[in-house]
């Protein structure tokens, strides 16, 4: 079969050419990190999140005013700051505290107990000169003339004594409010003491287990590695495989192309040998029968006796040959060069090639399975490495003294709560009573105002008027009554709830916010030995309770603000490359030669040598084409033939008629039998000396560069595969290492934040600020606030009750 068209050959070559160039421009370590991709994040299950201490915060509230109002108020009572020596006395030595140092200090509450003191004894002695006035008729009594002015003073009255009530009625919806407000943050707030304290002793005494779950979690870091490790060498292997074939198969076609120019060239290189032999040959057959041909149309046509045959006669005196083959150069030379190739088989060897490079893959598998397998054993190492982190956690020895201060203040606390709960019923009992009682006092002066109000309509009808009129005095004289009968009840309660909830706020709550209290407490000095927090918390020597209450404010550990003498260091622990040296160590350590591929053997290349060397380009192929430029016959046979046809039908000679006929069919026989056959062969010689004239100008360069490139590639395939090896490994190490530091930084942050953290300490004296002074001590002063309002309002609703009580009688000389 003949060879494919030497324009797909050249086409395909040059594709092949762009292909090879653009692979060896590009530069392995350009190419990205087929195994470091973003990475999966890892999810750590919280396994410590029962044991925290809830954080509380104040709770906005309508009644905000109103406490801010009461905190002003306690702020001008009490000026003065933490009394520090006092304090200092009383805890260290309580028989030297005098009692004007408290005095001094308490000024305040001193000069707003004066004034309930002589409210408590003013309103019971006015209330008894009241009863005994009332008794002798002088006061509530009748009107003695009626005037112009009364109404006047009548309504105005009406109008200061229904203001007086609305005043007494919104304090005293206050005062049940935030009575029943203290009352129902009282219990659970008591209740929150003992259980946060058993909350953190519950959270110290876990730490350890909470420690060794959070080590148990590297479990998760660790079967992602071991399922990455898994596909690690067949990733390796197709990235390599990906990135060096364009290379390699440009390479591949190129050497195909070279082996296939050898076959059509030696294929074509016989035909012109054979073809230009066979043409040589024929021509020295042609030539004589020609010549004789010649001389008889020749003598034919000279002939007296032809007619108009002399216009003939120089065409076929021309009859002779025309293209001699037996000059053009011989290929012999060339043939005996390129005799016995090829001796190596091109098509096997490029199979192979191929074979073993899109083998590489598996190869990768094979030569990285010892490398995964130490990597995985590494990895079981590695787990012992982590559980070093529980094992050398020192907190279990420490926390000691702290789990007995807690113990401790759980114990002492639960009488003082109780008391404080059942002194709290009974100030929520006498509260709601007094509230009841005011209540009825306000309802008493509305009655007594309606009544006499409704009296006063129907002054027409005197015993209607003087009914109604009088009922509405006597309610109003009531409600005097009971406020003078309970107002001294109502101020000892005030006075009482005003001392414990203004030094609370004062005292404690004021200087909490201020961080005052902690400032005591750090002073050297203050406490007594009895009660040295930093040494019962086992706190840092350098740390006191600010420092530590900061510390842990700001999510310390616990092990930070502790007597552990820099013993341990979290941050040392955590430390990546700790875990991971071993581990990254034997990944840079591993080489394996992955790029090891034959595409051109010894045989083969001395066939391309040999090749490039016969002399093919060294025909001078111009000559075929000279030659086959010129016609086998130099006149044409088909038209010679059909002339002497035409100048048959012309004659009257009937011999010279035949004879013509006879002529014209030899030329016909030579022209379909000789003739045409040569021609043929003119025409296949032409197909190869256009192949090879296109071919050999280029042979030499391209059997050089074919050879170049495939010693190149077959020498940068093990070079560029150990790159892209390395590189592949280098990104399985980052990816990896990341999730080391995923899993470590989730245990310091852990163990800083939840297991291990100190921050519910913080939280819990936040919390106790937030109880205490929040939630009790704001509604509790908002409570006699507002149940003072009530108390010292009941002055002036009295004095108006009073004098309103004679408009509403009947007037004794009334003047129609």
């Amino acid at each position: 079969a003949p060879p494919p068209g030497s324009l797909l050959a050249a086409e395909a070559m040059r594709a092949a050419g762009l292909l090879l160039a653009w692979a060896l421009l590009q530069p392995a370590g350009t190419q990205q990190c087929h195994l470091a991709g973003p990475g999966s994040v890892l999810r750590f299950t919280d396994t410590h999140t029962e044991i925290r201490v809830p954080a509380l915060h104040r709770v906005p509230s309508s009644l905000d005013p109103l406490y801010g109002l009461v905190r002003r108020c306690l702020d001008l009572i009490q000026q003065n700051p933490l009394p520090t020596e006092l304090l200092r006395a009383a805890l260290n030595e309580p028989g030297s505290v005098r009692t004007s140092q408290v005095v001094q200090y308490e000024l305040g509450y001193v000069a707003c107990a004066t004034v309930a003191l002589l409210f408590t004894v003013a309103m019971p002695v006015a209330g008894m000169c009241f009863c005994y006035c009332r008794s002798r008729q002088r006061c509530g009594g009748r009107l003695r003339a009626h005037r112009r002015s009364l109404g006047c003073r009548r309504h105005c009255l009406l109008v200061c004594l229904s203001l007086t009530s609305l005043v007494i009625l919104t304090s005293v919806i206050c005062a049940f409010v935030t009575s029943q407000r203290v009352k129902g943050q009282m219990e659970p707030g008591l209740g929150a003491v003992p259980t946060t304290l058993r909350t953190l002793r519950q959270h110290i005494a876990n730490i350890p287990q909470g420690v060794q779950m959070v080590v148990d979690q590297f479990e998760v870091p660790r079967q992602q590695i071991i399922s990455d490790l898994g596909g690690l060498s067949r990733s390796v292997g197709f990235s390599i495989h990906a990135q060096l074939k364009a290379m390699t198969y440009a390479a591949l076609v190129d050497l195909q192309d070279r082996a296939g120019d050898l076959q059509t060239s030696l294929h074509h290189l016989q035909i012109l040998d054979k073809t230009a032999r066979a043409l040589a040959s024929a021509r020295a057959e042609l030539e004589p029968a020609l010549r004789e041909r010649r001389r008889r149309v020749v003598a034919l046509l000279d002939d007296p006796r032809c007619t108009s045959c002399a216009s003939v006669l120089g065409r076929a005196q021309s009859l002779e040959l025309g293209a001699d083959y037996s000059k053009v150069p011989s290929v012999e030379k060339v043939l005996k060069a390129l005799a016995g190739l090829p001796r190596s088989d091109f098509a096997e060897m490029i199979r192979q090639g191929n074979g073993t490079f899109n083998s590489i893959p598996e190869l990768a598998v094979e030569r990285m399975a010892q490398v995964i397998q130490d990597l995985q054993d590494e990895m079981a190492r590695m787990t012992e490495k982590v559980q070093s982190i529980a094992n050398s956690f020192p907190l279990p020895d420490y926390t000691r003294p702290v789990s007995e201060a807690l113990v401790k203040a759980e114990d002492r606390s639960q009488p003082y709560l109780q008391e404080v709960e059942r002194f709290e019923q009974y100030r929520w009992i006498a509260g709601t009573v007094l509230c009841s009682i005011i209540l009825l006092i306000l309802a008493c002066n509305v009655t007594g105002m309606a009544l006499g109000a409704y009296g006063l309509s129907k002054r027409e009808d005197p015993s209607d008027y003087e009914c109604r009129g009088e009922a509405g005095a006597k309610f109003l004289l009531v409600g005097v009554g009971l406020a003078f009968l309970f107002s001294w009840l109502l101020i000892l309660l005030v006075f009482a709830t005003f001392l414990v909830g203004g030094n609370i706020q004062t005292l404690v709550c004021r200087n909490w916010v201020n961080q005052e209290i902690y400032k005591f407490i750090d002073t050297p000095g203050n406490l007594p030995p009895s009660m040295n927090l930093t040494r019962q918390l086992n706190l840092r020597r350098d740390s006191n309770l600010s420092a530590a209450y900061r510390e842990c404010k700001s999510g310390a550990g616990l092990w930070e603000v502790l007597q552990l003498k820099g013993s341990y260091d979290l941050d040392e622990h955590l430390k990546t490359p700790k875990y991971t040296a071993d581990f990254q160590k034997r990944l840079g350590d591993f080489t394996a030669r992955l790029g090891d591929v034959r595409l051109l053997r010894s045989e083969g290349r001395q066939d391309l040598e040999t090749f490039a060397r016969s002399g093919m380009d060294e025909v001078d192929y111009r000559r075929f084409q000279e030659e086959m430029k010129n016609p086998v016959v130099q006149t044409s046979l088909p038209g010679l033939a059909r002339s002497l046809e035409g100048l048959q039908k012309m004659q009257r000679n009937g011999t010279v008629a035949g004879r013509l006929a006879a002529e014209a069919r030899a030329l016909w026989q030579m022209q379909n039998s000789t003739v045409q056959s040569q021609e043929a062969l003119v025409a296949k010689l032409g197909e190869s000396v256009q192949f090879l004239s296109r071919l050999a100008p280029h042979l030499q360069e391209r059997v050089k560069t074919t050879l170049a490139t495939t010693a190149s590639v077959e020498a940068q395939l093990p070079v560029q595969a150990q790159q892209i090896l390395r590189q592949e490994i280098g990104c399985f190490t980052r990816k990896e290492l990341r999730y080391f530091a995923q899993y470590l930084n989730w245990v310091g942050q852990t163990l800083r934040e939840d297991v291990a953290s100190c921050q519910p300490l913080a939280t819990a004296l936040d919390n106790g600020r937030v109880i205490l002074c929040d939630r009790i001590a704001d509604p509790w002063n908002a409570f006699w606030f507002s149940l003072g309002c009530c108390t010292f309002f009941l002055i002036p609703n009295i004095i108006f009750a009073v004098r309103l009580t004679k408009h509403f009688r009947p007037i004794r000389n009334r003047l129609m």
